[in-house]
């Protein structure tokens, strides 16, 4: 199945225009949020989705989101634009996420929390990397799109639903059915599309923290973190969170910023 996927991500067509002039826009210093909003603008799908994000109560804002531009200001342009980013790749890879006994909502959804908790986590950690990490666990659990799809194409689905329902470790199921681990697919995704090299070699490394650079090693392991709290089958769960929580007290890391990121998290929802 490994030969499969690696052939899918080979074939897989270039990102869409919009996403690229929403990634120019926010690296032109002289651009502002009006510029970003109007790009969004053109895609009614983009709109939709960015606005149903802004409206989810787990950003908190205080009041309805009725546009664009007031997204896009409550946001800021960097998080506008992993958001966009996750949502144009989502909408290329066409998710059904029905091996892994979730919809695509609940898949989105699910994003959205790893990339939350990770914000909250790392302003305290070292904020020189939050919108690195923040855009990394909101697609590091891409490559689940395509293990999916493999799965449905081998009938799998339903003893690869199973083992994935109660499992603390995904990605060892994902491993045994595919040869692979979602990390892993992700990374190669973002490889072929020519991503930065920084995020997503944190994306391959988070489910093999042996054999990680010494250099990616903080940002993998807060990647293996957040979807350790956060499970496709068990989010947020009082086991996933206690799992997460003896990875923080293991690694010698600040259990008070942790668990204050988690509290934050678990408020809005």
């Amino acid at each position: 199945m490994l030969d499969q996927i690696a052939e899918r991500i080979k074939a897989l067509p270039p990102l869409p225009k919009s996403f690229y002039q929403i990634s120019a826009t926010c690296n032109n210093e002289n651009a502002s949020i009006n510029d970003l909003a109007a790009i969004i603008e053109e895609d009614p799908m983009l709109v939709a989705n960015l606005l149903k994000v802004a409206n989810s109560p787990l950003y908190g804002f205080r009041r309805e989101i009725k546009s664009v531009l007031q997204a896009v200001s409550l946001f800021g342009m960097s998080t506008t634009r992993s958001l966009a980013m996750d949502m144009s790749i989502k909408k290329l890879l066409n998710v059904d996420m029905a091996p892994y006994g979730i919809t695509p909502e609940a898949f989105a959804h699910i994003s959205s929390l790893q990339s939350t908790l990770i914000m909250h986590w790392y302003k305290k950690v070292d904020a020189s990397r939050v919108e690195m990490l923040f855009l990394s666990a909101l697609m590091q659990e891409t490559g689940k799109i395509l293990i999916a799809d493999e799965i449905v194409k081998n009938d799998e689905t339903y003893q690869f639903k199973s083992e994935i329902e109660n499992s603390t470790n995904v990605a060892n199921v994902e491993k045994t059915f595919t040869g692979t681990t979602s990390a892993e697919v992700t990374a190669r995704i973002f490889e072929h599309w020519k991503f930065d090299d920084f995020m997503v070699q944190s994306i391959r490394y988070s489910d093999n923290l042996e054999n990680v650079p010494p250099e990616i090693r903080p940002y993998a392991l807060a990647l293996k973190i957040v979807k350790t709290a956060i499970p496709i089958n068990s989010p947020l769960s009082e086991r996933s969170i206690t799992i997460a929580q003896n990875i923080v007290m293991k690694e010698n890391l600040n259990e008070e910023f942790f668990t204050s990121a988690l509290d934050k998290v678990l408020e809005h929802l």
